[in-house]
């Protein structure tokens, strides 16, 4: 199929050509929208939609949309901006740029999509291949880190009230710590997050002793790991932080902030994770969702702004979801 043809299917659209019995693979969604091309903060900025075009291209090349089922994102979901954000920070983002506001909202709105298709059983895991980013944003009423309303700390309140979830892991790997998903639930011991990133990069956030607070205390894992970093680092961490964890806190569903700007060779990142890293980390995270909550994942894009690599890295995470494990 023509990407074209791709784009014009809705949610849930016959995408997928294969059955699980015949090549053992994993029911994997993919969310893309055309519209997710149509905000740029300003010309030549990192955050471009470059991003999402170079990544949609090794798709095509790769021949992963042929063994996806498409997701189209919801529509209509300003309600459920207010999960976590203050009406206030969402009349700003629209006041100050309507664009950002409409395109941040069609991200948000696959984020759902997908909860929707893998709670409900109708899909096994699922990537959103989003932009802009999201897991910096707070309630300031501007943009913060390229991020106007996070995806994943609403994908997460989504998924408790829809679905009534009460244990729900956030795992992100971007080289940015993300402040804004930590803000979101840092008193909540229903959400697990937990974060590998530089400490002493943007936003200057995310030291290793901010636990929690009250109730949320324990529930919140900030691991700084500095600059040359590479794929036995963050394989440690996760390893000794966050799998002992997990093993206590036992997962219903699980959400990843896959930012690739943890890649190696990235233009706002100084990490040195291969592609081959980022599949392990997938494999990991796919096999902690099929101990503990029947396989439930879903991944949306954050950061990755070398367009090559954050494609490449894109692609192989998609891959490996398509896999059994």
């Amino acid at each position: 199929m023509q990407r074209r043809d791709l784009l014009k299917l809705g949610v849930l659209g016959a995408v997928s050509t294969k059955t699980s019995a015949v090549t053992q693979s994993a029911l994997t969604g993919l969310v893309l929208d055309p519209g997710f091309t149509e905000h740029h903060i300003m010309p030549q900025h990192p955050e471009s939609p470059a991003r999402y075009e170079r990544l949609l291209d090794e798709l095509e090349v790769t021949e992963l949309l042929s063994k996806v089922t498409l997701l189209k994102p919801k529509s209509n979901i300003e309600a459920e901006l207010l999960l976590v954000h203050s009406a206030t920070h969402i009349a700003s983002i629209k006041r100050h740029d309507a664009k950002a506001h409409q395109i941040a909202m069609l991200a948000t709105g696959g984020v759902l999509v997908a909860v929707d298709a893998v709670c409900k059983g109708l899909l096994d895991n699922a990537f959103c291949a989003s932009r802009p980013p999201g897991h910096h944003a707070t309630n300031t009423g501007k943009e913060e880190g390229f991020c106007y309303y996070n995806h994943v700390a609403i994908a997460a309140r989504y998924a408790q009230k829809r679905y009534g979830l009460k244990r729900i892991l956030i795992v992100d790997w971007d080289y940015h710590h993300g402040n804004g998903t930590e803000w979101a639930f840092y008193h909540d011991p229903s959400v697990l997050f937990f974060s590998t990133h530089d400490a002493e990069a943007y936003p200057g956030t995310g030291l290793p002793d901010k636990t929690g607070t009250g109730d949320g205390r324990g529930f919140n894992i900030n691991v700084h790991l500095p600059c040359g970093a590479g794929d036995e680092d963050i394989l440690a961490a996760f390893e000794e932080k966050l799998l002992p964890a997990v093993a206590s806190f036992k997962p219903e569903l699980i959400l990843i902030s896959a930012g690739f700007d943890s890649r190696e060779d990235d233009l706002l990142g100084c990490y040195k994770i291969t592609d081959q890293g980022f599949i392990q980390l997938t494999e990991m995270m796919m096999q902690l969702a099929k101990q503990y909550c029947d396989g439930k994942l879903i991944s949306v894009l954050e950061g990755g702004y070398n367009l090559t690599g954050n494609a490449k890295a894109g692609a192989a995470h998609l891959e490996t979801l398509l896999k059994i494990i």
